[in-house]
């Protein structure tokens, strides 16, 4: 069916349909049959990412990950900004994909893509540090990076999700960066995160309103529980990247080879 020509009491009508839908199937599950069991089945997905490669091989190696409801276009323009001239970037992108509402009234639905759900979010996780490791593994074989000079860089919901690969895998990463997001949930809890040589830079927006300078007060020293090189700077920004950010991200991945 082409979106493009439905009228905005279509897409409203659509709308209180998936709300139906979700009550119903919130109905089903506070009231379950008796013989009734979850069971699972493995099934396998596509992942797309965009690569940038330079003239020199093998490359250091940006990862960047877009924040919630972005793409990976987007964010390969923002990395472009900020990598040095001679590395590689990977902009890879989420996993789960949501409908966005037109620019202009009776346009075509768009697309943005996230990280992570509130169901069984440890599934996400998995999948995300599954799709890092196979990324590095293929760009480091195919020669087009240096397994030494590999850094991830997180925009807003990515940037959590990110902190818990690079204390996972301890030793895959030269670096990390994260830009107006926050630091996991367990972080003082969980015993699955390790000690790691990796430099860590984390950029705040001192106008944000989801990762308010109070939220991230703490955040400096609470990295620094398991990296020695921790690095926290604050921008006259709101949740958004703005040139400050990039001209450091920059200089700082040039200091950090």
């Amino acid at each position: 069916m082409q979106r493009t020509s439905e009228s905005p009491d279509h897409l409203l009508t659509i709308a209180r349909g998936f709300a139906i839908c979700y009550k119903l199937s919130q109905m089903s599950v506070a009231e379950p049959e008796p013989s009734t069991t979850e069971r699972l089945l493995s099934a396998q997905i596509k992942l797309y990412y965009d690569l940038h490669k330079p003239e020199a091989f093998p490359a250091p190696l940006l990862i960047a990950l877009h924040g919630y409801g972005a793409n990976k276009r987007q964010m390969m323009r923002e990395a472009k900004q900020m990598a040095p001239a001679d590395f590689a970037i990977a902009s890879l992108q989420g996993f789960y994909q949501h409908m966005k509402e037109p620019k202009e009234p009776g346009g075509p639905l768009r697309f943005g893509f996230g990280w992570v759900t509130n169901f069984h979010p440890e599934d996400s996780v998995a999948l995300h540090h599954q799709a890092l490791l196979d990324l590095v593994r293929s760009l480091v074989t195919d020669g087009i990076a240096d397994p030494e000079q590999v850094f991830l860089l997180g925009f807003s919901q990515s940037c959590a999700v990110n902190y818990r690969f690079a204390f996972s895998y301890p030793d895959v990463l030269r670096g990390v960066i994260g830009i107006c997001g926050g630091i996991p949930g367990d972080w003082e809890t969980s015993d699955r995160y390790k000690p790691t040589k990796a430099r860590v830079f984390h950029l705040a927006g001192a106008n944000d309103d989801f990762y308010t300078p109070s939220r991230i007060s703490d955040y400096e020293l609470q990295l620094r529980m398991r990296a020695a090189d921790v690095e926290l700077r604050s921008y006259d920004a709101a949740h958004e990247i703005v040139p400050a950010m990039r001209d450091d991200v920059r200089v700082w991945l040039s200091s950090a080879q």
